[in-house]
């Protein structure tokens, strides 16, 4: 197997963010690039661009009536996408639809090979439901590419699981149903953070009840808690082995951030991406494709996604 990563990255991407000084800015993209240009593992990085998902691609997750109202407000130039958290700019449909078209760009490149390991930094925007924006995310590139996996690569059970501080709502009941696709969600307590869902008691519905997997984290969560919840999301992966692993890295979570409470070390995410690859080799192909999701202090975001991608090179390190 190939020891490298591939990472979706450029300017088209670096596009997706917000203006006046949102937590979301078009700045997270170079100030992730800049920081993994100075890790040992840089020269096992393969750089792709983003492309242009086509409304087709898009309309896997969403629906054509939201769809159609992002590209009107797109044109527009102003006003807000939902209640407020995200807001409209000439040009965010194009912005939106080049996340989307680099996580598919990524999703391709890992189901073709011979590379098995991809990231995407701007991407992970787990909050937009199929029919409407949310929490600073357009359009779901988590949602379309677990619709591309299902539908055009035969995948039949694959698992996204998702370390981001804030639960991954739009994944959760976008799929709440399918029990093709496993859930594992590591995130801080809704009673005390946006966007106030993920309970332990919401494992499912219907068919599907029973794949998916909430973990709610107390604020002030350190490494110690993560590595613990981590246990049991590898207890629930092996008991329900996927052909694909899709890794949410949202940095949000580690201590530091402006908008979120708790406060884990980025070695949390170094160990969440090597554990996956292993375990992605051991189920997947090699398959798993990381996202990288929230995170608002840039420090923070560089060290943490910089350590995912690492963590998809290097071997797995035993449990803390």
């Amino acid at each position: 197997m190939s020891e490298q990563v591939i990472v979706i990255c450029g300017e088209e991407l670096a596009s997706y963010g917000f203006p006046d000084g949102h937590p979301f800015g078009t700045d997270r993209h170079d100030v992730f690039m800049a920081e993994l240009e100075r890790s040992a593992k840089a020269s096992q990085v393969v750089r792709r661009p983003p492309r242009l998902a086509t409304r087709e691609e898009i309309e896997y997750f969403h629906t054509s009536e939201y769809v159609e109202f992002v590209h009107a407000s797109s044109q527009q130039g102003y006003g807000s996408l939902d209640g407020g958290d995200t807001p409209a700019f000439r040009g965010v449909y194009e912005a939106a639809a080049y996340v989307v078209g680099g996580t598919l760009e990524a999703l391709a490149a890992i189901m073709e090979g011979p590379i098995r390991r991809a990231f995407i930094p701007i991407g992970g925007l787990h909050h937009a439901a199929r029919s409407r924006a949310a929490g600073f995310c357009v359009f779901n590139d988590c949602g379309v590419a677990i619709e591309a996996a299902l539908r055009l690569y035969g995948i039949d059970r694959l698992a996204y699981v998702d370390i981001d501080a804030h639960h991954g709502d739009g994944v959760f009941y976008g799929f709440e149903d399918d029990p093709r696709v496993m859930f594992a969600d590591i995130h801080e307590d809704g009673r005390y953070l946006y966007p106030g869902t993920g309970s332990r008691s919401e494992t499912g519905r219907g068919e599907a009840r029973g794949t998916k997997l909430n973990i709610p984290m107390p604020p002030g969560a350190e490494d110690a808690a993560f590595f613990s919840a981590w246990e049991e999301v590898e207890a629930y992966l092996a008991a329900n082995p996927p052909q694909l692993l899709l890794l949410n890295c949202g940095a949000d979570s580690l201590a530091g951030d402006p908008i979120t409470h708790l406060a884990y070390s980025e070695n949390a995410h170094g160990h969440a991406a090597s554990r996956l690859r292993e375990l992605a080799e051991r189920y997947c192909e090699g398959r798993v494709l990381g996202m990288g999701g929230g995170g608002y202090n840039r420090t923070n975001l560089a060290r943490a996604w910089t350590r995912s991608v690492e963590g998809f090179l290097d071997s797995a390190s035993p449990l803390a």
